[in-house]
């Protein structure tokens, strides 16, 4: 299992698929406090095109817990993972906390050839707030079964919180890979201090930004113009809650598929 070291913090990551279609590989990052099953919908779609690669963020998954948890940090961990991996570029793909690494990264680092932004916000004092409210029924202690179950509930809709053999298969994920309590605190303080408004123009690969029309973490107000500040951003909005990306999987991967063919390197 290979692991990444940024300054004494180990970050652990998988890689999988074929690359039969690209060379450069897809790497999937994580929103906050959930650990790498939340792309068991997208990763079958890209594991056969492209080399996939999943980062478990600090304190999720096998990754190391660490002192601190800010969004330039875990930027860093990314380049430590492409860097000891050898990737060349990488298009990056992420969700909520993940988005807004993917979006860092693509300021301070080099290798990123698109970007794909899902339910993501660009902070900064024209986007609404992770609610108070929302935030504490997002939180979750892993070893608590009612508990993870219950703060499903802002992110998921009523049709997938009814599929009990689902929401079984999320709750064993989540008690394996979820961060514990204290770092998830962790990474939503990290979203809250995140301000990349000023600096957006700078980014200027291609990016795609997708939300849910009913997103109750970060409305759907914040993916708007969140593209419309970046130089080359596409929204385009779904049916459905923050997990958008489960309950319309097979669009939202025909959207992210057709996006990296457009900008494969040949």
């Amino acid at each position: 299992m290979p692991y990444a070291d940024n300054d004494g913090v180990s970050i652990h990551y998988e890689v999988t698929g074929d690359a039969t279609q690209s060379d450069t590989p897809v790497v999937l990052l994580g929103d906050a406090g959930y650990g790498p099953w939340q792309w068991s919908w997208q990763f079958p779609a890209l594991a056969g095109p492209y080399e996939v690669v999943v980062p478990s963020a600090r304190a999720t998954g096998d990754s190391d817990a660490a002192d601190s948890y800010s969004i330039a940090e875990m930027a860093a961990d990314l380049e430590a993972v492409l860097s000891n991996h050898g990737a060349r570029t990488a298009h990056l793909v992420g969700a909520g906390m993940g988005g807004m690494v993917a979006l860092q990264y693509a300021l301070d680092h080099s290798r990123a050839r698109t970007l794909t932004l899902l339910g993501t916000s660009a902070g900064g004092p024209r986007t609404e707030p992770i609610s108070d409210d929302v935030r504490e029924r997002l939180l979750a202690d892993p070893d608590d079964r009612s508990s993870l179950r219950d703060s499903l509930e802002p992110v998921a809709g009523r049709d997938l919180l009814e599929t009990d053999e689902l929401v079984e298969r999320i709750l064993n994920w989540r008690r394996a890979e979820d961060a514990g309590p204290e770092a998830q605190r962790s990474h939503f303080e990290a979203m809250a201090e995140f301000d990349l408004s000023d600096s957006l123009y700078e980014i200027t690969v291609p990016a795609l930004v997708l939300h849910g029309a009913d997103d109750r973490v970060i409305p759907a107000e914040n993916g708007r113009l969140l593209a419309e500040g970046l130089p080359k951003g596409e929204f385009r909005e779904f049916p459905g809650e923050r997990f958008f990306f489960v309950a319309q999987s097979k669009a939202v991967n025909d959207a992210l598929v057709g996006f990296l063919a457009d900008y494969d390197d040949d």
